[in-house]
């Protein structure tokens, strides 16, 4: 599955190169997300065309799988897992769980058959499968109509369920030729509510995120103009049991493709809506949460038109807006990198405030995507890169990563900032089309490591009931990690090359506890430890 390689530091940019794993394929893979446990492991998560060699267990089928693959904190494959209908099955979102393991949701064009457990609803449908940390499965379900559904994004409520989002084509219940689609389901699987949301035209959502108030934030690449006159209403469903909910898009388009971004409450309910463009295409991509509200971010071939209020240098360009939590405007920009740039990822980094200890600021965004000429050849083309902004959208530097191989096209597919200040970069690398490799990179970067802030020692949960994870900030080879009673009685002691580790503390009595690191370098930290 890839060697595994040291890499040279790359002195120039201040970026060490901690590893590469290369998950080398014989077709065109699709790399959808990267998923970060809460222990710093890695869920690498797309779809796949198995290879003769693995059909052993009759499990091969002539389309694409559901692929997975478990890393661990240094980059080597933990379990290798793939989930498979007798047709195709394209993978296309991920999600870490609050109590371990994780969501996937993807589109299935099978029926029942294989490891899919229901009959197919009609057309291609959203399926759903909650896994454990070893990826055993919990429990699927399919969710669809005699419609096409495809899946785009996940997400856990606050109560443990779960949100699916994802659009339906030409739905007797929709507005356009496509529509958004919302499903709620139960932390078991089970389905809640259904809303339908959309113009006349097509509109596809690309990103989903929780709200602080336990609301969602959907981010809709929109081509449709809007219904005034529909008014929203609840229709039965013929597929549930649950009434779908309908909601017509109210704002008109500016040009060919607007960002449409829809704020729903805790209860599903659409509190406010929102459109940005210009007279050409705009397209969405991502969503992130910010301390004042939200920084949205996708590409833009628009000049100054519509509310766009900044133009474009070159081909495309990317096209950020920060807006407060009710969906207004607090600034606009553009960044240029060369001819058609593609974003596909964005992270927040917050900072505390002093003076108020519980307020998060937000520091700045990092960026990541990559750049296609079109045409031209360049020696940045299609080649991994990285934008970090302060907190008002101004440009502090930028950076392409090449990683320790590099292949002729290489398209970044998710970047992920890690709580202790290195980076994780996953995308496909490929010499030619149709033989896409999966490429991932975990990066030390000086100047985003100065950016976070790390304690010595953090435990969390805390109070725990069954396991915490011990966090250790400073560098280290190998650190003991010991537990006192308050009499002083040393109760269990543990080495780790690991920054988290995972401890049990199922036999401890309630109580306080006291957590002590050592390491090869000789620091020391300690932390008080609470068992419900």
């Amino acid at each position: 599955m890839g060697a595994y390689f040291l890499c040279t530091v790359l002195s120039v940019s201040a970026q060490e190169v901690l590893w590469q794993k290369d998950i080398k394929s014989s077709t065109q893979d699709f790399l959808s997300q990267v998923t970060p446990t809460v222990d710093l492991q890695y869920l690498i998560t797309g779809s796949s065309i198995q290879s003769k060699k693995l059909s052993t267990d009759n499990k091969q089928n002539n389309g694409y799988d559901f692929h997975l693959v478990k890393l661990n904190q240094q980059g080597e494959e933990v379990w290798e897992k793939y989930f498979v209908g007798k047709n195709h099955d394209y993978l296309s979102a991920s999600l870490s769980t609050q109590e371990g393991g994780f969501v996937l949701a993807g589109t299935t064009y099978s029926g029942k058959g294989l490891d899919k457990k229901d009959d197919s609803k009609g057309g291609s449908d959203i399926w759903v499968i909650r896994i454990n940390e070893f990826g055993d499965e919990l429990w699927q379900k399919t969710i669809g109509s005699t419609s096409d559904e495809e899946a785009r994004a996940v997400i856990q409520t606050t109560n443990l369920g779960f949100v699916v989002a994802g659009n339906v084509q030409n739905s007797s219940q929709g507005y356009g030729s496509k529509d958004v689609l919302i499903v709620k389901l139960d932390k078991n699987g089970k389905e809640v509510s259904q809303l339908i949301l959309g113009g006349k035209g097509l509109d596809e959502v690309e990103k989903m995120i929780p709200t602080r108030d336990g609301g969602v934030l959907l981010g809709v690449y929109s081509r449709s103009s809007g219904l005034r006159d529909s008014g929203a209403n609840s229709v039965t469903g013929t597929t549930t049991s649950n009434p779908v909910s309908r909601y017509p898009k109210s704002s008109d388009n500016f040009g060919e493709g607007d960002y449409w971004i829809i704020k729903l409450n805790k209860d599903g309910k659409v509190e406010w809506e929102k459109n940005y463009g210009g007279t050409g295409d705009d397209h969405l991509r991502t969503l992130a949460m910010t301390t004042s509200g939200f920084i949205i971010g996708g590409e833009s071939r628009s000049e100054r038109s519509g509310n766009k209020t900044v133009g474009i240098e070159e081909g495309t360009d990317l096209w950020l807006i920060s807006l407060n939590e009710r969906g207004e405007e607090i600034w606009q920009k553009s960044y240029n990198f060369k001819n058609r740039d593609v974003l596909m990822g964005m992270h927040v980094i917050l900072g505390q405030n002093q003076r108020e200890k519980n307020k998060d600021l937000t520091k700045g965004v990092l960026l990541g995507g990559y750049t296609q000429a079109e045409g031209r050849i360049e020696t940045d083309d299609e080649t991994f890169w990285m934008l970090y902004i302060d907190e008002n959208g101004n440009e502090q530097w930028r950076k392409h990563v090449k990683g320790e191989s590099r292949k002729r096209e290489e398209r970044l597919s998710d970047i992920r900032l890690n709580r202790d200040g290195s980076i994780i970069l996953a995308g496909t690398s490929a010499e030619e089309l149709g033989k896409e490799n999966w490429k991932i990179v975990k990066l030390g970067d000086q100047q985003v490591d100065q950016l976070i802030e790390k304690q010595d020692i953090k435990i969390y949960p805390n109070p725990v009931s069954d396991y915490a994870y011990v966090e250790i900030g400073f560098d280290f080879k190998e650190a003991d990690i010991i537990m006192y009673d308050m009499a002083g009685r040393q109760l269990q002691s543990l080495k780790t090359k690991n920054k988290v580790t995972k401890i049990n503390t199922q036999p401890l009595i309630q109580g306080a506890y006291l957590i002590t690191i050592k390491t090869d370098t000789n620091k020391t930290a300690n932390a008080k430890l609470i068992k419900k």
